[in-house]
């Protein structure tokens, strides 16, 4: 009887475990590199990427803005677009009250005036600190999505003064499936050794206009452990990883950043960056 309640005991704390495992702020707009200017939309659902959920309650976005390197300028421009976001429910089904009782998320929906100049933009999402019961912890997830218009590098590799940031070593826009990315994770502006590191794969394509992720998986994982990758950081903070599949693919550095409490609670302050890569055709 004994064995039996220490197993169950241990059961339930590593379903705790795997739940809170693998969260990742999901800032997702069809294509990263686009040939011209144009309008963007981009939906912005904190969940579990490879299985498309649970997904969880956003409690809020405290800062959504790009930077960008303009001609013949030195210092980033800061482009405010916090008035192109929506709240919405995500996943939700009818509540019989004309509503939806899905999960609290945002969509952007970004006019092309905005974003127009040809060049990179670092679009950056700071969230309010997600509270997860199970673990009696606060998450934050600091994310970064760098987008191109017009194919000319401009700042992509720049770092922008996060609390904590993952600086990409190449283009996060252009990559091939099966090939290798690089970056380091900074905390502080200083890189972090060892830092733990989770990849996952965003299996289920976000539907902007339904706002939900659609029904079918891109790949599938021959066990649990496969759904998210784990490594650490090198002795000066940098990693690699392969992108075996072409889609999007999410790096979370995790409790790299500065802050450690919030509410009198321990958080873990995550540095996030998305990475695209592409078929290849014959």
């Amino acid at each position: 009887m004994k064995l039996a309640t220490a197993f169950a005991r241990f059961m339930v704390l590593m379903a705790a475990s795997l739940s809170a495992s693998a969260h990742f702020l999901v800032v997702h707009t069809p294509e990263m590199l686009l040939a011209r200017s144009a309008d963007i939309d981009m939906s912005i659902v904190f969940t579990h990427a490879f299985s498309g959920g649970p997904t969880m309650d956003l409690p809020g976005i405290d800062a959504f803005y790009a930077m960008q390197l303009k001609a013949g300028e030195e210092e980033l421009t800061r482009i405010d677009l916090m008035e192109y976001l929506t709240p919405v429910k995500w996943g939700g089904e009818d509540d019989g009250e004309g509503g939806l009782d899905g999960k609290d998320a945002y969509i952007a929906e970004i006019p092309r005036a905005a974003m127009r100049s040809l060049g990179d933009y670092q679009v950056v999402v700071e969230p309010q600190p997600y509270y997860e019961a199970e673990e009696d912890i606060y998450i934050q997830q600091i994310t970064k999505v760098i987008m191109n218009v017009g194919g000319a590098p401009t700042n992509w590799d720049q770092t922008l003064g996060l609390p904590t940031e993952i600086r990409p070593l190449n283009k996060p826009y252009v990559n091939w499936e099966g090939g290798v990315f690089r970056g380091i994770v900074l905390s502080n502006g200083e890189p972090v050794p060892f830092a733990e590191i989770e990849v996952e794969y965003l299996n289920y394509e976000p539907d902007f206009e339904e706002r939900e992720f659609e029904d079918d998986a891109k790949i599938t994982a021959p066990l649990p452990g496969y759904e998210y990758v784990s490594l650490r950081t090198d002795a000066i903070g940098t990693f690699s990883i392969g992108l075996p599949e072409e889609g999007w693919w999410g790096i979370a550095a995790l409790g790299v950043g500065p802050l450690t409490e919030h509410n009198g609670k321990e958080m873990s302050q995550d540095a996030v960056l998305w990475v695209q890569a592409k078929e290849i055709d014959d």
